[in-house]
């Protein structure tokens, strides 16, 4: 098993550039982008948090995410999923990753029980 965040931006520059201008201005917001990234690169907690992990944990923006994540039904960005051996199984939807108010050691302790559970 392993886990995937899918962050609600695009991975091109213009989407890079358009969501970090957005975020600034107040307009865009990612709440797994606020556990992974600071302003401008990943988070050293975050790297630090993740390889603490027991799985593996790969990021991916809308615009590069495997299709058979984006076609989960009532599928919401952000999202944490778990790839299992039945498929990908949602674990974590905005408004949970909102909860973790930026912190990455909570989203960890989200991921973790609810992998417990799945």
């Amino acid at each position: 098993m392993k886990l995937i965040g899918v962050y609600d931006a695009d991975g091109s520059i213009r989407g890079e550039v358009a969501y970090w201008i957005g975020a600034r201005l107040g307009n865009r917001h990612c709440a797994l982008c606020d556990i992974t990234h600071g302003k401008v690169r990943e988070r050293s907690d975050w790297k630090e948090c993740k390889t603490s992990l027991p799985v593996t944990f790969d990021t991916f923006h809308r615009d590069d995410a495997p299709p058979e994540i984006l076609n989960l039904p009532g599928l919401q960005l952000p999202i944490v999923v778990a790839q299992t051996e039945s498929g990908f199984v949602p674990l974590l939807n905005p408004d949970d990753l909102s909860r973790c108010n930026g912190s990455p050691e909570t989203l960890s302790v989200f991921a973790s029980k609810d992998c417990a559970s799945s």
